[in-house]
């Protein structure tokens, strides 16, 4: 497919998955209270780190695999042992938390569910990889509205958040074994056809458990890994200051608004999926040319989107909260617009950071995301105790200030780079 109709696509599987998630934080703003947002936000803020690091950033690895360096079944098999590893961690986790009964039971659901979700993630960057963002795109609007209501109808029945995500990790669990298997299949199969080769569905689907191949994919992934563990660690530090601190009302507040940061944030991520693998074929291919043009189009984008956003929170944030949520989360618009700000840097530093993923720069932004972590912590621990909410929105902007520049710093070298063939940092 062309990169035009693969972003197209994506960009609407994206849009509609997203406001399917911003959707359910609207539902329990709406049907609950604060608080069960708080304990909603808690759930994802707990287990989000855990399974991005159990994840390696494999879809990522596979996109951008143009030499075919290994196999699905070895994807898929690393995929499954770090997701069950994650598991046994996030029990662990609730047990030394000491966690209420009804708080530990969402805590584990929540992370069930993603880990049904990043099963589908490795399907999903074999579609990636072929760039046939269509069919990815298929599953995610099947899965965003089907998900939504289901959450919807659970919640609105008993009340109860817990119910809500059982119904979230069920709807997932089904996706993945009669959508995203038959799909990943079709691909697989159509790509070894015109590789002149036979596809056998057995052996070419199932997961390929060779010790050493294994091993050495999750050498080559694991920094990658670490750095998206620390990328959501990065985006929940405020969050548990923020329930440490203020409470879980606060913190559902806080969640509610943060997620208006994702808007614009499906299209960013549309375009960095889609342009990936192009991206990671200009620089295999010593097209330094072609790899900046196309990436500076990208960082254009995300200026003209910063923009946009915090022009909307200005001008319009208090009724848009207050007709996605309730007045109660209106009052907080002034957080709102630092959010905004906020995600303005984010977007421009998400594009560099997708053009590092496509030059497989991948142990250089291990050290670049320690150093951001350390600041965003900092900023937290001194500011939200100070100026609460207020506080996190700003804590949140020294360390996507301190990524803006470090990034910047790694592309300096990458574009000094005469000979970009074969290059690793």
């Amino acid at each position: 497919m062309s990169l035009t109709r693969n972003f197209s696509w994506n960009l609407v599987g994206n849009v509609v998955y997203a406001g399917c998630q911003w959707g359910i934080l609207v539902v329990l703003a709406k049907l609950t209270s604060p608080e069960m947002v708080g304990l909603f936000a808690l759930g994802l803020a707990v287990t989000a780190p855990i399974i991005m690091l159990s994840q390696l950033q494999l879809r990522g690895v596979q996109a951008t695999d143009a030499n075919d360096e290994y196999a699905f079944g070895h994807y898929l098999a690393l995929r499954l042992l770090t997701t069950a590893l994650a598991l046994l961690i996030i029990i662990g986790v609730i047990w030394v938390g000491s966690y209420s009964p009804n708080t530990a039971l969402v805590i584990f659901v929540v992370g069930l569910s993603k880990a049904f979700e990043s099963i589908s993630d490795v399907y999903y960057g074999l579609m990636q990889r072929h760039e046939r963002m269509d069919r990815i795109a298929k599953a995610r609007l099947i899965k965003g509205p089907l998900s939504l209501a289901a959450l919807w109808l659970l919640v609105y029945v008993t009340g109860d958040v817990l119910w809500g995500v059982i119904g979230l990790a069920a709807v997932w669990l089904v996706i993945l074994l009669i959508y995203d298997v038959r799909n990943a299949a079709v691909i697989l199969r159509e790509s070894l056809s015109l590789q002149g080769k036979s596809f056998v569905d057995k052996e070419e689907m199932r997961p390929d458990f060779e010790p050493r191949r294994l091993a050495h994919l999750a050498w080559l992934a694991l920094p990658l890994g670490l750095v998206m563990a620390l990328i959501s660690l990065n985006t929940n530090i405020p969050r548990y200051f923020i329930e440490h601190e203020l409470g879980t009302a606060e913190l559902g507040i806080f969640a509610a608004l943060a997620y208006l940061m994702v808007a614009c944030n499906t299209l960013v991520s549309a375009m960095g999926q889609s342009v990936t693998p192009r991206l990671a074929k200009y620089y295999a291919a010593g097209d330094l040319d072609g790899y900046k043009h196309l990436l500076a189009r990208m960082l254009g984008m995300g200026v003209l989107l910063s923009i946009a956003g915090v022009l909307v929170s200005v001008f319009a944030g208090h009724q848009l909260l207050s007709l996605l949520y309730r007045h109660e989360y209106a009052v907080y618009n002034n957080i709102l617009i630092w959010l905004m700000i906020v995600a303005g840097v984010s977007y421009i530093t998400s594009f560099l950071g997708y053009g590092m993923t496509a030059a497989r720069y991948f142990r250089v932004q291990l050290p670049l995301f320690m150093v951001v972590v350390a600041v965003t912590f900092g900023a937290s621990l001194w500011l939200i105790p100070r100026f609460a909410l207020t506080g996190a929105a700003l804590a949140m902007g020294a360390g996507a200030l301190a990524q803006l520049l470090g990034s910047c710093f790694v592309f300096v070298h990458i574009l000094q780079k005469k000979n970009v063939k074969g290059v690793s940092l």
